[in-house]
């Protein structure tokens, strides 16, 4: 499962007197090119605000029947940040691209860092991909509307996946601008449908009872959660790009926060301002109703049909930030990983005078294009059915990858306690693994109710063999990773010890060398 150990490579010392390039300065991410502003945006742009608002918000009244969503949203942000508090003081100590798994691995060990790795792989490229089938779906659904052409759903897939490419080969910090422009240009047009929505409520008023607690009783709460913390997935990637910041141990914690309490507070109050629009009573009714068009439908009553025309080019233009932002983190594992031993040392190479994980940015692309093409095969309807773009390829690629970064999110939370317990500074950090104890079981428990409910969230039949099929691939992807990390260990150890230490182990291996030449 490895080709070549990253220990051939030999760092040389920056100006600063750090380890910073290898090999002629293809062994490292270029350090200072995102300050507070490109990383938010990069990250946040993966949350895809108007594909949540018009997407997963109504199909969680409609299929979960649950008023109190924006509680949901409250109750996950406050699980969320808690998670972070371990999270963030994590990132302080540990800068590596491959975030999840390198905190796994200081905290837990070096073979579960390699299972948490091949499952980050797994999980983000599950998310990327599947948001392919509902971006071709919707701009197949554009052609048909504003141009009167049938283009089938896999074009403009295939299409967006050779310019997420593309833009894969560029600087970080030009994707940076393209995701914050698409970003900014969503967030207001949803925020002017809240307030639209608040001065214009239906016969119920300004009511506030989508957050009063008992709206949330019921069997459909579990799952419920499940659809709702896949709209905060992009939080957790700040630390991935930490070695492209100046000052990561500032950054990436300041970053996280402001995303998980931004994400928290806009979806509250946008799921919130659905609930005045169609009244608490008629929410549910309107969802099944309308569906992935509620909001589409409310905002042509209150802003007109141009408002309304602009925001559906918008939504689009949402899940290629969002698909491009997810092309950024699977880069950036593989680089990761390959530069540590876990795939081919090609993958541990940047590419050119930008930077890039070029070879994980070419593997992704490469996975996009393959996924994309076998469901299109697959796919006998005629134009215009969502069974394949939206049903399949984005609802299971959308659960598999959230169910995979839920378990990643509980691993670290242990991992958090474990290093700080055996680093000496349980009692120094006391309320952060308080905090990270009580959103590693809170997260558990979502993950339980994933595999639970998982025929309910792909909307197959719990006789179907889909239920267990789709979870099995993520279930598989931790066996497979933690039989690699046993064999690295039992064949080569030397790799194994390097799990999740990034650039670090050659900072040691550098400074060892500098000691005994001096010796």
């Amino acid at each position: 499962m490895t080709t070549g150990s990253s220990s051939t490579s030999r760092p040389t010392a920056d100006s600063s007197g750090g380890i910073s390039t290898f090999k002629g300065q293809d062994r490292a991410l270029r350090a200072d090119r995102l300050g507070t502003g490109g990383l938010l945006l990069s990250v946040l742009a993966a949350t895809a605000p108007l594909m949540v608002v018009a997407g997963v918000m109504p199909t969680t009244f409609a299929v979960m029947g649950i008023v109190g969503q924006p509680l949901l949203f409250v109750a996950l942000g406050v699980v969320l940040v808690l998670f972070s508090v371990g999270y963030a003081e994590m990132s302080r100590h540990v800068h590596n691209a491959g975030a999840f798994y390198a905190y796994i691995s200081r905290g837990l060990g070096g073979t579960a860092g390699a299972s948490a790795a091949l499952l980050a792989l797994v999980a983000y490229n599950a998310l990327q991909v599947g948001i392919y089938g509902i971006f071709g779906f919707e701009v197949s659904g554009l052609f048909a509307t504003y141009l009167e052409t049938e283009v089938a759903w896999w074009i403009p897939a295939l299409l967006a996946a050779l310019a997420v490419g593309a833009l894969g080969w560029l600087k970080i910090d030009v994707n940076a601008k393209v995701l914050g422009v698409l970003l900014v240009i969503e967030v207001v047009l949803v925020v002017i449908f809240d307030i639209a929505a608040v001065a214009d409520p239906a016969k119920e008023g300004l009511s506030l009872h989508a957050f009063n607690p008992d709206t949330l009783t019921g069997a459909g709460v579990g799952t419920a959660l499940c659809f709702c913390i896949a709209a905060f997935l992009g939080f957790e990637q700040a630390p991935v790009y930490a070695e492209e910041t100046s000052k990561p141990h500032i950054l990436v914690p300041r970053v996280m926060f402001l995303a998980v309490g931004g994400v928290a507070v806009f979806f509250a109050l946008s799921s919130w301002a659905i609930t005045v629009a169609t009244g608490p009573s008629g929410v549910i009714e309107a969802s099944q109703k309308q569906s992935a068009g509620l909001l589409f439908f409310l905002t042509e009553e209150r802003l007109g049909g141009t408002f309304t025309d602009v925001l559906h080019i918008l939504f689009v233009t949402g899940m290629f930030a969002a698909m491009l932002s997810f092309h950024n983190v699977v880069a950036r594992y593989a680089f990761a990983m390959g530069r540590e031993g876990l795939l081919p040392s090609a993958f541990g190479r940047t590419t050119g005078a930008s930077g890039a994980p070029g070879t994980g940015s070419l593997f992704q692309t490469v996975v996009s294009v393959v996924i994309v093409a076998g469901f299109a095969v697959t796919d006998d309807g005629p134009v215009g059915d969502p069974t394949t773009p939206v049903l399949k390829l984005f609802t299971w690629g959308g659960n598999i990858g959230a169910l995979g970064v839920i378990l990643l999110m509980a691993a670290a939370s242990l991992s958090v306690i474990v290093f700080f317990v055996r680093r000496g500074a349980a009692g120094a950090q006391a309320w952060r693994l308080a905090t990270a104890a009580v959103s590693g079981l809170a997260l558990l428990g979502i993950a339980f109710y994933t595999v639970k409910d998982f025929d309910v969230l792909v909307g197959t039949g719990p006789d179907s063999s889909l239920s267990w099929v789709l979870p099995g691939i993520v279930g598989a992807t931790v066996v497979l990773g933690l039989v690699q990390g046993l064999v690295l260990k039992a064949r080569n150890p030397e790799v194994h010890a390097r799990i999740g230490l990034g650039n670090e182990a050659f900072q040691l291996e550098k400074a060892a060398e500098s000691a005994e030449a001096a010796s």
